[in-house]
């Protein structure tokens, strides 16, 4: 199996429901293919360098998961067929990358866990 992570931008039109569906949508695209969604993160709507349909903003997020090569053909054919996908990027995950996401999951925890103290 290989470590997989592939952000995606959905078009900003969409209500936190939607985007919530569209995002259940692909996790459970990678299990039907026969993958497993190791982490998730929702990055909200940011601004967009330049333009993608005549839009200037739009949902960021990010899946990381294993699984067989033939899940990123399969999983990239979705993205296309969902017009609620701007542009999305995979890329494979090497020992280095894993560790680093590992690291900075952690980070992000204990930095939740701060926030929700104070």
């Amino acid at each position: 199996m290989n470590s997989y992570e592939t952000v995606f931008i959905l078009t900003p039109v969409l209500s936190d429901e939607q985007t919530k569906e569209a995002v259940q949508k692909f996790e459970g695209e990678i299990k039907t293919l026969g993958g497993k969604v190791k982490h998730s993160e929702t990055w909200g709507l940011r601004k967009l360098a330049y333009p993608i349909q005549k839009k200037s903003t739009g949902f960021y997020f990010m899946l990381e998961y294993e699984g067989p090569s033939t899940v990123i053909a399969d999983l990239e054919v979705a993205f296309r067929r969902d017009e609620r996908v701007m542009r999305f990027l995979t890329v494979k995950m090497d020992k280095d990358s894993l560790a680093w996401a590992e690291k900075r999951r952690v980070k992000m925890g204990a930095k939740k866990t701060v926030a929700a103290e104070a």
